[in-house]
């Protein structure tokens, strides 16, 4: 983006004085003209009040008196009163025929009038800019890029989106101001930045917020060890509200300008903040991060060199071991040649909302959104319209798991004309939500014999995809874990335990029905012989015992289960519901368990550690009195023996 600014004294100075000195003059009064000479005196003199005081009188000598306008307005923009600077530059320049020399002044009023929201008179004066033949390319393809932007404008607004946004209580909007919310997946926690004022000495930190019932109760500082006298700002949380990733700058420890720290929490603390190390960090400004639902990716925003705009967004992922990979730019389309900022990633992971002013829209950032396609190429940006979006700047938007309720922040005057940030959310329209929906299990992990709570690794699974979309790890203090599912999927989720037996359960969401939170506690059974474990994502055909090639995920995880303990010697036993004959359900649960045997075999596994056996519909674990209860009966299970 290009917006020239008058913010060079020797610049301004040279251009008066050149102007005073040579420029014909349009007034016609000799009062008024010694008026503009003595203002040309004062400037040489760097006393600009009365310059301007000088040629207030002039133009008040002669109403029309063009020159004084257009000096008093480059005096006034020098010395950032911008009302002042637009007023007299739309009186010099309407009281002048149309001149080549006078095409940055079109410019420039062209702008003032875009950052009012002027749009007529924005394409005006752009397309009056334009006449003048401009050989400088930046502004040219601004201005014309401007006149793109109106249209849209102009469009959306006669096309406003159904948006109703109300403003939080004063319980969380109790700063002078706030900006960038998140909440965790379960919405239970909501985090944001914020600070008493803009004056100095007021520094940003970071509140959580927990609700109880309906309401948002009185935010805290999130931790002694986070909060500090520097600033720590827009912080992002994962899912499971065990990761947090915020903003700092010019710490003893920094890479650059502004960098990112991480911190983890176990129990109710949280750890002390790392610098993420040079690998994420550079020696530009790093911020605003966005991490996914299982802290495992992060989109951020960064001026670093080797991106297409000022600001663009990047991405980084975090390894097995907790390092984190070289941050990747997002690239195009969702990057532009303007500024590309604040990425907000929904749970999901499937769409990314952002704020820009490269890409069309109604003037200055603008929110956007984009889907991840299944080649994993993002689609083109889309704006979401107006109200939303205005001539203005907009902030961040953040968009709950189940794109019910959005959040944004937003400047707002008092009536005694102080500025402010408050926080808002409103019911989120069709078009602005997530391509898809999600909700979250969420539970604890213990010690199936002592029933202590136990750190362990919890992964979910895409079994049609047989991908690990999501890992995190159960809190060992209270054994809580968070993972976000979402609509059109079917998961296997895994937990797991050094010296336990792997725990698998599944969640089919490829129907139609409604999502909805499930709580999951799971108990994990130490290794021992007489331990058991139902094998969830076994997936066969009704009446079939070849396994279903859905089943890869799970038949893997047996398989690195036996490589970790190969102590472990087991028996896959395969049981039926009571639909048929007693020797069709013999045979075809004995036919099912060594499917998953051959498997093993096939796969590196020795058949001396591993047996199978059919019990048929002989050990039922419920009765078959309902579908349901059949199908709790139709099982896999791994004996330790």
């Amino acid at each position: 983006m290009y917006k020239p600014l008058l913010t060079s004294f020797l610049l301004l100075l040279g251009i008066a004085t050149a102007t005073m000195a040579q420029t014909r003059l349009s007034t016609t009064s000799a009062k008024a003209e010694r008026l503009y000479e003595k203002a040309d005196s004062y400037v040489r003199a760097r006393d600009f009040d009365r310059a301007l005081e000088a040629l207030a009188a002039a133009a008040e000598k002669d109403p029309n008196f063009a020159e004084a306008y257009l000096r008093a307005a480059g005096l006034h923009k020098m010395m950032g009163n911008k009302a002042a600077a637009f007023e007299n530059l739309e009186k010099g320049l309407k009281l002048l025929p149309f001149s080549k020399g006078q095409a940055t002044n079109y410019f420039d009023l062209a702008e003032m009038h875009f950052d009012r929201g002027n749009y007529d008179a924005a394409r005006e004066w752009y397309e009056t800019y334009l006449k003048t033949g401009s050989t400088n390319a930046k502004m040219v393809d601004w201005a014309r890029h401007q006149l793109k932007t109106a249209t849209f404008a102009q469009e959306a607004m006669q096309k406003p989106v159904q948006f109703d946004p109300v403003q939080l209580p004063n319980t969380l909007n109790r700063f002078g101001l706030q900006y960038f919310p998140y909440t965790t997946a379960d919405q239970h926690y909501f985090i944001y930045t914020a600070r008493e004022s803009a004056r100095p000495e007021h520094d940003e930190n970071i509140y959580v917020s927990q609700k109880r019932g309906e309401d948002w109760q009185p935010p805290l500082p999130i931790s002694e060890n986070i909060n500090s006298p520097a600033n720590e700002g827009a912080a992002t949380i994962s899912g499971d509200g065990m990761t947090l990733v915020f903003t700092s700058c010019n710490r003893p420890d920094s890479q650059g300008d502004c960098d990112l720290y991480i911190s983890f929490r176990t129990g109710s603390e949280w750890s002390k903040p790392q610098n993420m190390g040079k690998t994420v960090n550079s020696k530009a400004w790093d911020s605003q991060p966005s991490l996914s639902a299982d802290g495992r990716t992060m989109y951020f925003t960064s001026t670093r060199g080797g991106g297409i705009g000022k600001e663009d967004i990047w991405v980084t992922y975090r390894n097995d071991d907790g390092s984190w990979q070289q941050p990747q730019n997002l690239g195009m389309p969702v990057n532009s040649t303007g500024r590309d900022m604040a990425p907000s990633i929904h749970v999901s992971g499937s769409t990314l909302y952002f704020v820009s002013d490269g890409h069309v829209g109604m003037g200055g950032l603008d929110i956007f959104k984009t889907n991840l396609q299944a080649n994993r190429k993002w689609t083109e940006p889309k704006n979401l319209g107006y109200p939303l979006n205005t001539f203005a700047d907009e902030g961040s938007l953040f968009i709950t798991p189940d794109n019910r309720i959005g959040y944004y922040s937003r400047q707002v005057n008092s009536e005694a004309g102080t500025p402010s940030i408050q926080l808002y959310q409103f019911a989120v329209p069709a078009e602005w939500r997530s391509s898809e929906m999600s909700t979250y299990a969420q539970g604890r992990v213990f010690d199936a014999t002592n029933k202590k709570p136990l750190a362990a690794q919890v992964q979910l699974y895409d079994v049609e995809a047989d991908s690990l979309v999501q890992q995190v790890s159960s809190d060992k203090v209270s054994g809580e874990y968070t993972v976000v599912l979402t609509q059109g999927k079917q998961y296997a989720l895994y937990v797991s335990a050094p010296q336990y037996l792997m725990n698998s359960r599944s969640f089919d969401y490829t129907s139609s029905k409604a999502l909805s939170p499930v709580a999951l506690d799971v108990y994990l059974d130490p290794i021992k012989a007489g331990a058991a474990v139902v094998l969830n994502n076994l997936f066969f055909d009704t009446g079939k015992y070849s396994l279903e090639k859905k089943s890869k995920t799970e038949l893997d995880k047996l398989i690195a289960f036996m490589q970790q303990n190969p102590q472990v010697k087991i028996e896959i036993s395969g049981h039926t519901d009571d639909v048929g004959s007693d020797q069709a359900n013999q045979v075809l649960s004995e036919r099912r368990a060594k499917s998953v045997v051959d498997y093993l075999a096939s796969n590196s596994v020795s058949r001396d550690r591993i047996r199978y056996k059919g019990y048929g519909e002989s050990k039922p674990v419920q009765p078959n009195s309902s579908e349901e209860n059949r199908q709790l009966n139709r099982r896999i299970e791994m004996w330790v023996l």
